[in-house]
């Protein structure tokens, strides 16, 4: 099956079942970074993910990694650190200096020496979603250093991890914990996780198949983009 072929001037994605097995969920290629894309993307359940110097490709793999936010998992060590409040919290307080310090960890499976896949292009287009209300970060603070955080997308009822990083023991996985239930408070269905990672799965995350994502892809249509995020005044 040949790869798909976006063009600047349509944002169409093709179905999630034209996902290649060999690269496993590459989609389609090219198109563009623009706001507009990046969403119709998120809706549909594609991601962009490419290197340096690469065009720009997007993803969308199966089996899924997700995540319901009430059903995360708080371990001893973890539930005691919160209870120390050894770190402070914040959300939407520093998008742009989470993305660059994700930008400096690679990404699972990837050495020290080969380019992270948050490229410039990348960080120019979650500043714009963040922007635009859609993309948002978590922020770990010792103090006055931002110690760990992570970032993603809002899409209705689903919030689409990006990436994570962390630079004291433990506080990348607080950002998550910290998010998933800010998330099940505000009756957020899914996180959506992607790839399944060891890291991910000792929180609670798990696989699913395309049908059953793509089921969820379809029940969170329903609901307005951004509005369940923004409606808690964070």
């Amino acid at each position: 099956m040949p790869l798909y072929q976006l063009q600047t001037d349509n944002i169409v994605f093709p179905p999630l079942s034209e996902a290649l097995e060999d690269p496993a969920g590459l989609l389609a290629i090219g198109g563009d970074l623009s706001v507009k894309r990046l969403l119709n993307a998120y809706q549909s359940g594609i991601f962009p993910w490419f290197g340096e110097g690469d065009p720009i490709l997007w993803w969308a793999p199966t089996p899924r990694m997700v995540l319901r936010p009430d059903k995360v998992k708080v371990s001893r060590s973890m539930a005691k650190l919160m209870r120390q409040q050894r770190y402070q919290i914040t959300f939407d307080h520093a998008f742009e200096r989470v993305v660059k310090q994700c930008a400096q960890t690679p990404r699972n499976g990837q050495s020290d020496k080969q380019a992270t896949w948050i490229v410039p292009a990348i960080q120019i287009a979650y500043k714009r979603l963040f922007a635009a209300g859609h993309a948002h970060s978590i922020e770990i603070w010792d103090q006055a250093t931002l110690v760990g955080g992570l970032y993603g997308v809002a899409i209705g009822k689903m919030f689409c991890g990006e990436s994570m990083f962390s630079h004291r023991s433990n506080a990348s996985k607080l950002a998550f914990v910290a998010l998933a239930q800010w998330l099940s408070e505000w009756q957020f269905d899914l996180i959506d996780c992607q790839l399944p990672t060891p890291h991910l799965a000792s929180l609670g995350a798990y696989e699913i198949d395309r049908s059953t994502f793509e089921e969820y892809l379809q029940s969170n249509a329903q609901y307005e983009l951004g509005s369940h995020w923004n409606n808690q005044g964070v």
